[in-house]
């Protein structure tokens, strides 16, 4: 692409290891380079999310502030600013101070926090709202007239089916991948995985995230925890026979953008989701999976998958060519360029 023809965007994300930094901006600066679009990430130095001691928030929130002056100043040296959420957690602070034409991208329903008003106030600063998926942008279409969805982006080169798997050579791993704060939702199944791994001596639980979860019973014994790391992300759901992502039927879950599910699907993995939100358009985009509501199904579904592997391999071929199709770094990123090129 010709010099003269190049944007500069400078993107204000929320920090090095957060995910929708990682995932919706990072991954995807080289591939926008290739579509006209020079992206610079400055990169919050303190976390946009308050302590949990009280009495620390307010020397908390100095510091975030703070942090985000020399982004603040620095994005008058390009042609269009990327703000990725708030920069501090359900407040608007120096976003109005940040050059236009203004992005706001969301990935999360924010507007549930606080009655939802710096969320609106945030879309009315920006001149382009990008929401990761249907849910978010309906919400955001109420404060901002210029409202696309743009699905969070993965990398099928990282992400992709091994041939050879030595973890599955004398097991069945029923695999779920995040963070600790959404344990909750693997709790709400766990007597239904229960059921499942007495049914069956060889299966186990797979669990790659910030620390181990709490289980009782036969699953304390069968659970296979791998702490979190970039160096792990990919080969722990490589090794997985099914993956798993329940989720609660609430607002809050309806605005995930089900990246674990697609992350299994990239691997070549059958799925089984509560089909709430967006996890019901991506299981209708071609036979991924089984979205699975009671207890019952999630047991029924999960004996299938586990035992029936032609009908795992599959689903597990046409999880890999819908993310190939819909959802990876090439596609997302020229999606993306053409939304910020439209701005200028």
């Amino acid at each position: 692409m010709n010099e003269q023809h190049m944007i500069k965007v400078a993107a204000l994300t929320g920090g090095r290891n957060v995910p929708s930094a990682r995932f919706r901006v990072r991954q995807l600066i080289p591939v926008l380079q290739e579509h006209g679009v020079e992206m610079h990430e400055f990169i919050s130095p303190v976390s946009r999310y308050p302590p949990s001691q009280h009495w620390l928030r307010p020397f908390w929130g100095m510091a975030a502030l703070a942090g985000r002056v020399p982004a603040v100043i620095a994005t008058y040296r390009y042609d269009v600013v990327f703000l990725q959420r708030e920069m501090l957690s359900t407040f608007v602070t120096l976003e109005s101070l940040t050059k236009h034409p203004r992005v706001l991208d969301v990935d999360d329903a924010i507007f549930l926090h606080r009655g939802g008003n710096f969320a609106k106030k945030l879309a009315k600063l920006s001149d382009l709202v990008i929401c990761g998926n249907d849910f978010i942008a309906e919400y955001f279409s109420r404060w901002n007239k210029n409202v696309v969805v743009i699905p969070t982006a993965i990398d099928t080169q990282r992400y992709k089916p091994i041939t050879h798997n030595s973890d599955l050579q004398n097991k069945l791993i029923i695999g779920w991948t995040g963070t600790s704060g959404n344990f909750k939702y693997l709790y709400e199944i766990e007597d239904a995985l229960e059921i499942v791994v007495r049914k069956l001596p060889n299966v186990f639980l797979r669990v790659i995230a910030d620390k181990e979860p709490t289980f009782h019973g036969i699953l304390k014994d069968r659970l296979d925890f791998i702490k979190w790391s970039t160096g792990v992300e990919v080969t722990g759901v490589q090794g997985m026979t099914v993956g798993i992502m329940p989720i609660a039927n609430t607002d809050w879950a309806r605005g995930k953008c089900s990246f674990k599910m697609l992350q299994y699907m990239a691997c070549g993995i059958p799925v089984v989701v509560s089909p709430v939100g967006m996890n019901s358009k991506v299981l209708s985009l071609g036979e991924v999976g089984i979205g699975a509501k009671s207890s019952d199904e999630w047991i029924s579904a999960l004996l299938t998958l586990l035992l029936d592997k032609e009908k795992t391999n599959r689903m597990g071929a046409v999880g890999r060519q819908v993310v190939e199709k819909y959802f990876n770094v090439d596609v997302i990123a020229v999606l993306l360029a053409t939304q910020l090129r439209q701005l200028l």
